[in-house]
């Protein structure tokens, strides 16, 4: 992973931190091009209620309106937590390219369950069982505890 790329994580976790600031779940997405521009990038806005609001889904419905099928193919995702099913299922309708995540499903279950919060209404699954070829990298080290402390903070005020 080069700098570049771990400037993309560093903006989703930024992006994370305005969600939680916002009332929401701390989650943040950052579309970047094949050439390194970023796109566009968002974070979660459940919190009034509509739990589709995820930024890896606004970011693929972004990508397939805005993007040609051969661009959103060489372009990657970056983002704080790994795709739930809806978002990974959105990616691989849309066609998007890599995915690079900070923290994993998994690392979230175990967090989730640290801090005695509910379990999601749907269940966590790697990225991969619902796009099988997509190429993924993550969790990355050194930044995970980062978002672990982000969830530590959303579920001591929820």
């Amino acid at each position: 992973m080069d700098d570049a790329e771990l400037r993309h994580l560093r903006r989703c976790l930024e992006l994370a931190t305005e969600a939680l600031e916002a009332g929401d779940e701390p989650f943040g997405s950052v579309l970047v091009a094949a050439d390194g521009t970023v796109l566009a990038e968002g974070r979660n806005r459940v919190a009034l209620g509509d739990r589709t609001r995820h930024p890896e889904f606004e970011l693929a419905r972004w990508a397939a309106a805005n993007m040609t099928p051969e661009e959103r193919t060489a372009a990657t995702v970056f983002t704080s937590g790994e795709h739930c099913p809806m978002c990974a299922a959105a990616h691989g309708w849309v066609g998007l390219g890599r995915i690079v995540y900070v923290s994993s499903s998994e690392q979230l279950t175990v967090w989730l369950a640290e801090l005695g919060a509910s379990a999601p209404p749907v269940r966590p699954l790697p990225i991969r069982e619902i796009v099988p070829g997509v190429v993924v990298e993550g969790p990355v080290p050194g930044l995970a505890e980062q978002v672990r402390e982000l969830h530590r903070r959303f579920h001591s005020t929820s």
